[in-house]
């Protein structure tokens, strides 16, 4: 059964019926992760948070992905006040990896084909606001490098034929967005939103990258 906002409150913004964005299957990175072998951690933007953590939920190597804010303050990290576009924060999702199965570099492949449109400015589909804007947010040294050099290898070939617009944004902390909004497309599969928008995500995931493909979801 599909979940309204009647029954979860805050949804309005997430819930607005839409179509999945064209895939656009970009090169790997030039510039591969030189990563430790420990699980290492990345924060991405690129809208609305339940289709980012969907797909990453279906890549091998990802032991978990998390939904909530980043870019703003504590005090602000809710769903209800970051609604509002004025907090700073954008949703966004933090993934903890095995970098042995999956290096940052393909991270961000992923994230650049299949997860978001980096041509939407503070937007993505039918959400709109600074809330969701497209951002890397780098976590160490390392992953500045590789996002750097990565979004200039984009920016020259620009397969989207539009400007890139995906920001590279300091790590101003992450705070996890509430329960009911974490493995929400596990949870509610039938949702509108879900269904009419991350389903089809989650297909070109599979079709798009067989070799990172894996059929069940990373819950939390």
């Amino acid at each position: 059964m599909a979940l309204s906002a009647a029954v979860l409150p805050g949804l309005a913004a997430c819930q607005a019926p839409a179509r999945a964005e064209t895939v656009t299957s970009v090169a790997p990175a030039a510039s591969v992760a030189k990563e430790a072998r420990a699980p290492q951690v990345a924060v991405l933007a690129g809208g609305c948070f339940w289709g980012m953590e969907a797909v990453f939920s279906h890549i091998k190597g990802v032991r978990s992905v998390v939904s909530g804010f980043a870019g703003g303050s504590k005090a602000t990290a809710h769903y209800e006040r970051v609604s509002d576009g004025d907090t700073g924060h954008a949703e966004s999702v933090r993934i903890t990896y095995d970098p042995q199965v999956i290096r940052y570099d393909q991270l961000l492949q992923v994230f650049f084909s299949v997860a978001s449109d980096p041509t939407q400015l503070n937007r993505q589909g039918p959400d709109s606001g600074t809330q969701y804007r497209n951002a890397i947010v780098p976590l160490n040294g390392e992953q500045a490098r590789v996002a750097r050099a990565y979004l200039d290898q984009l920016k020259a070939a620009n397969p989207w034929k539009r400007p890139i617009v995906t920001a590279i944004e300091p790590d101003r902390d992450f705070f996890p967005a509430e329960d009911y909004h974490q493995d929400f497309a596990l949870k509610n599969p039938d949702h509108p939103y879900i269904r009419y928008w991350d389903v089809p995500k989650v297909a070109a995931v599979k079709r798009t990258f067989p070799g990172l493909w894996k059929p069940t979801f990373t819950a939390n």
